[in-house]
């Protein structure tokens, strides 16, 4: 046991910080890898990598990437596993000795004494408490490593949010600017008595509510991008980036998941973290009830001489007498820890199970959803704005009904906007809930959209 502690205690805190188990858990399920920005020459090589991005309009992927690289709050809580493993290097080491000189005079004599002790205990315990960093290691890197995915899932949204409202600004646009022609028509027409005044101020509510509803997209656009630009980190020139003016298309099929209760637990990096600290918590109560009693044990060399004297070596030993703490407490605390880490190991399983039900059943409810206005409501709102078009020009429908199926074709466009973008939600939010990305098989590839009708 000595030589293995005295091994230990040669041991040194790796090159890459222990990052490098992270960063492989996050390529395995972001399918993009973390690093650790450390000096001069990682910025340069980041602020090239942004640039290479930047170039054309951002994937969700891309934003995914410079996030993870990119986030200062990601970068700072990136060291937490640095951290962790300076101390699991710590604990392997043994604790310095201790020495100590006394020299004394009595009358014509000089006495002097050299000791030197090391902490027996510690020595003793080394494995137990090696064991237990090791598992505080392991659990660092495994919430870092789900603190990860979760910031890939925010940003995931937030570009889908953003995307969504670029292409609801757009089509705001169309309708204001077409509310505002048909405005200024039907003003003429007004005032050649061809049209009422009922219908000109229906017409003028039209244009002034579209108008309003342009300044709400335009709000909601800058605000969602401003959402991303923070979760990715850009700042300066590189907030100008570009976006795509619409949302992807919808998949042809979903993804169709088995026993997916049985995947979340397996593959959810929170649940893992949390049996390893219930782990770490048993080994803690073994550590706390192995040393209840004797908590302090030295052992050390002594030597000590005289004038005139020979030197006599010796030894020492001291040790805690438990006679008013006999570590009740410690035990009953480390105790109750136990038991706090393994109920949360139990309701981290029963979240999981919830979430991942309630995300699966969003996911295909929100893809019927988007399928549903696309392949349904937005031909068949097209086919009437068409019919309703040609009857005007003959002369068999109002303005009036002109305008009232123009309100409800944007209600429309609007849905099927939001109906898509609560797709790609849904599906983030069901990844998350999985601890990972959707496989994706040859039948998912998208489709074209129907398109809008303008």
């Amino acid at each position: 046991m000595i030589a293995v502690g005295l091994l230990a205690g040669c041991a040194s805190v790796p090159s890459d910080q222990g990052f490098g188990a992270v960063s492989a858990l996050a390529n395995a399920r972001v399918g993009h890898d973390a690093r650790l920005v450390r000096n001069e020459q990682d910025e340069r090589a980041l602020a090239a990598l942004i640039t290479g991005k930047l170039r054309s309009a951002l994937t969700a992927d891309d934003a995914v990437q410079i996030a993870l690289l990119n986030n200062r709050g990601l970068q700072s809580m990136y060291w937490n596993v640095g951290i962790a493993q300076a101390d699991l290097v710590q604990a392997g080491r043994l604790q310095n000795p201790s020495f100590a000189f006394q020299r004394t005079r009595e009358g014509g004599s000089v006495n002097i004494e050299r000791s030197l002790t090391f902490s027996l205990v510690s020595l003793l315990t080394a494995p137990i408490a090696q064991g237990i960093e090791n598992r505080r290691f392991e659990q660092t890197k495994l919430m870092v490593a789900n603190e990860l995915f979760q910031h890939a899932a925010k940003t995931r949204r937030a570009y889908f949010d953003a995307v969504a409202a670029i292409q609801g600004l757009a089509y705001a646009r169309q309708v204001a600017a077409s509310a505002e022609a048909s405005l200024e028509l039907t003003g003429r027409m007004a005032q050649a008595g061809n049209l009422s005044q009922l219908d000109l101020a229906r017409q003028q509510v039209f244009e002034a509510e579209a108008s309003a509803a342009l300044a709400r997209a335009g709000k909601r656009a800058v605000a969602t991008r401003e959402h991303l630009t923070r979760l990715m980190g850009l700042w300066g020139t590189f907030g100008s980036y570009l976006l795509p003016d619409r949302l992807p298309d919808l998949p042809a099929v979903p993804a169709e998941l088995g026993d997916i209760e049985r995947i979340a637990i397996r593959e959810r990096l929170d649940i893992q973290a949390a049996r390893v600290e219930a782990a770490q918590s048993a080994s803690s109560l073994g550590l706390t009830k192995t040393t209840r009693f004797v908590n302090v044990l030295d052992l050390g060399y002594v030597r000590n001489a005289g004038a005139g004297e020979g030197a006599a070596p010796g030894y020492a030993i001291s040790l805690e007498l438990p006679l008013f703490d006999w570590g009740g407490a410690r035990v009953a605390r480390s105790e109750a820890i136990y038991m706090q880490a393994v109920n949360k190991v139990a309701q981290a399983a029963t979240d999981a199970r919830s979430e991942a039900r309630e995300s699966y059943l969003d996911y295909r409810t929100s893809y019927d959803l988007a399928k549903h206005y696309r392949d349904r409501v937005i031909p068949l709102r097209k086919k009437i704005s068409d019919e309703t078009m040609l009857r005007y020009n003959g002369m068999l429908v109002s303005a009036f009904e002109l305008l009232a199926d123009a309100r409800e074709q944007a209600a429309a466009v609007n849905s099927t906007i939001d109906a898509l973008k609560e797709f790609w939600m849904a599906q983030t939010n069901l990844e998350a809930a999985l601890g990972g990305r959707l496989p994706v098989s040859p039948d998912q590839n998208t489709t074209p959209n129907q398109g809008t009708p303008q």
